[in-house]
């Protein structure tokens, strides 16, 4: 599935959703101690009318400061999709649902 970034009378720009989990997963993995939790449901993006909005599950190495990674994670992810697919980003909501050594 492919998802609409502009649309002028010159055509169109689109990204594969393909594309997009690569953008979150690659800033997701440049906070230290953060990563995307495998396996399934673990990315949602919505992306409309110029606006996105990400909901993704993170796995935090134990011992780190839960808040403040997770912060950082929203931090990057928004400004990766802002800078990269040049949307508006809504909302970058994290959810940690596990803890690895």
């Amino acid at each position: 599935m492919t998802r609409v970034l502009s649309q002028e009378a010159g055509g169109s720009v689109r990204v594969t959703e393909a594309a997009l989990g690569q953008i979150v997963a690659a800033a997701v993995s440049a906070v230290d101690g953060a990563r995307l939790r495998r396996g399934r449901r673990r990315l949602e993006l919505e992306l409309a009318d110029g606006r996105a909005r990400a909901e993704l599950e993170i796995a935090v190495a134990y011992g780190r400061h839960v808040p403040d990674v997770a912060r950082s994670v929203q931090e990057r992810v928004g400004d990766a999709l802002g800078a990269m697919c040049a949307v508006e980003v809504d909302a970058v909501d994290v959810s940690v649902v596990e803890l690895v050594r």
